[in-house]
């Protein structure tokens, strides 16, 4: 998402950077193509009209073309309206001081209001919160069914009571959730397929009877513009109080992430980043404006990769890169560690400066992972764990046994040595030491 967004903007501002003084028509003429690849990024008129407007009037009002470095200064004033666009800080679920919190999830019929309540549970459940699922849509088919499935899987209650009234669902759903001494109620409403008078009666009603501390409203991102329309329409008559957009993973323009706060004064408190029910992250503005700009998400990776690891594999890894004992075992678990966070081109890009440097179809597919682990499945413990053992016999029975090519052990191994210099660097950054890429290191 936001790649051809990003692309465009950081062409304009290169172009600005190879000019090294600026004049005033140099900004205007920068900031048209700002504004017409903000409009191709499916984001409101409004929205991206504000933003120039904002960006122009900082850039020409604070003396920016007198400073020594112009094009740097509005690229930082482009990034800081960038995140005030996105709803400045982040934006935190709010609690009842008296449980249950209830949490109302609106929006249309396809958004996935079913699933992101999955996923919320999940996430509350794991940070201490067990909640209990409330299936108030009983118009759509297998809508109870899937509630139940997902709850299931996450070992949190559901409330349902058939196709009966939704208000009263929700309401004694509250009442259960206080008999069960559960601290959240997630209430899963119904949907249209457009927006009519019948639906928000029914959720007016619901929020009268069941007094939701948060209304969140889902949309799909993949929607683009309409989605912010959507919502403007849900705010003005239940006024909800943050978004979850769905499907950010997808090949979308980004246009309801830049417009939706704008138009409705709700943040984005969710992104949904996948299918799985672990796939939901909260939206940091600031993260995402560095992305869009081209300058890496530094803080998104480390916390991927603190998921992932332990205290204790993270001591044990340390270990290894301080004594060089680096292994292909321990580089087969890297890999399979990786796949966890997401593909490789998106960990790429959260690192400052190989965003821009990587070519647009930089990737590692998932096939050529399985063929790295079944090369180093044929190997014997003791090839894993010395590679320098393997002569050209060694590696006519690994490529046979794996079923690739001989070709493919020695690219593997190739990349293997340039990794385990690179680790032998990482380790020696304790010592004040620089580390330097080794040359093809990522060929």
């Amino acid at each position: 998402m936001f790649d051809q967004l990003s692309d465009r903007l950081n062409a304009i501002f290169s172009r600005l950077t190879g000019r090294g003084k600026l004049s005033e028509s140099d900004v205007n003429e920068a900031l048209r193509e700002v504004r017409v690849a903000l409009l191709e990024a499916d984001v409101s008129l409004a929205a991206a009209k504000q933003f120039v407007n904002g960006v122009k009037e900082k850039a020409i009002g604070e003396n920016v073309l007198e400073s020594l470095t112009p094009a740097q200064t509005i690229v930082k004033i482009v990034h800081d309206d960038l995140v005030e666009l996105l709803g400045g800080a982040q934006a935190r679920l709010q609690f009842s001081d008296a449980p249950p919190s209830v949490i109302m999830l609106v929006g249309l019929q396809g958004s996935g209001k079913t699933t992101q309540a999955g996923k919320l549970a999940l996430r509350l459940k794991e940070q201490g919160r067990r909640t209990l699922l409330v299936a108030a849509d009983v118009y759509r088919p297998a809508a109870i069914a899937q509630l139940q499935t997902l709850g299931k899987q996450i070992d949190l209650p559901v409330f349902e009571e058939g196709a009966g009234d939704p208000v009263k669902i929700a309401r004694d759903g509250v009442n259960e959730a206080k008999r069960l001494g559960l601290s959240t109620v997630i209430v899963d409403t119904a949907g249209r397929l457009e927006i009519d008078d019948a639906l928000m009666v029914e959720l007016e009603k619901i929020k009268a009877a069941v007094n939701p501390k948060e209304i969140l409203f889902v949309a799909d991102a993949m929607t683009g513009q309409a989605a912010t329309q959507v919502a403007k329409g849900f705010n003005d008559r239940l006024g909800i109080t943050g978004v979850v957009l769905t499907k950010m993973d997808g090949d979308t323009r980004g246009g309801a992430a830049l417009s939706i706060f704008k138009e409705t004064g709700a943040p984005i408190k969710f992104v949904g980043v996948g299918e799985k029910l672990s796939a939901l992250e909260p939206f940091y503005p600031d993260r995402l404006a560095q992305r869009i700009l081209g300058m890496g998400d530094v803080l998104t990776l480390i916390e991927k990769t603190q998921s992932l690891y332990t205290e204790e594999q993270a001591k044990k890894l340390e270990q290894k890169l301080q004594k060089n004992s680096f292994t292909l075992d321990d580089f087969l678990e890297q890999m399979r560690q990786m796949k966890k966070i997401g593909s490789m081109a998106d960990i790429m890009k959260m690192i400052p400066g190989l965003s821009r440097a990587l070519p647009k179809d930089f990737d590692i597919p998932e096939k050529e992972v399985k063929r790295v682990e079944a090369i180093i499945s044929s190997m014997t413990r003791a090839e894993r764990r010395n590679p320098s053992i393997l002569n050209g016999s060694r590696r006519k029975r690994i490529a046979f046994g794996s079923g690739t090519a001989v070709s493919d052990v020695n690219k593997l191994i190739k990349n293997f040595e340039g990794a385990q210099k690179m680790m032998k660097q990482l380790g020696g950054m304790k010592g004040g030491k620089r580390p330097r890429l080794p040359a093809g290191a990522f060929r």
